[in-house]
């Protein structure tokens, strides 16, 4: 899921639990059972589950481009320079004590 689909999914996922909570409410008013209010709030949160942590095509629509993968001579100067951040690590440590 890119970072828009997640988006998207966040602003269903909200759409639906408050619409299914007004509605509930309103029903459990009319019905005067709070316990229905709670069983339409419920689906509504199995609704917007099934429609949300799914990673649907819908939420795939803008995929991210990754950083393509460094050659062996990159690698071995990133290891050096890794290896010159250790020593300096040391010789700060050194100059503390």
């Amino acid at each position: 899921m890119d970072f828009d689909g997640q988006k998207r999914a966040e602003r269903y996922f909200q759409i639906i639990i408050i619409l299914f909570a007004v509605v509930g409410f309103i029903w459990g008013y009319i019905t005067q059972q709070f316990s229905q209010t709670l069983y339409i709030l419920f689906a509504g949160v199995t609704v917007s589950a099934l429609l949300t942590l799914i990673p649907w095509s819908i939420y795939r629509r803008k995929p991210l481009q990754w950083q393509a993968v460094l050659d062996q001579a990159s690698k071995g100067a990133s290891q050096q320079g890794s290896a010159n951040m250790t020593q300096l690590k040391t010789k700060k440590k050194k100059l503390k004590d």
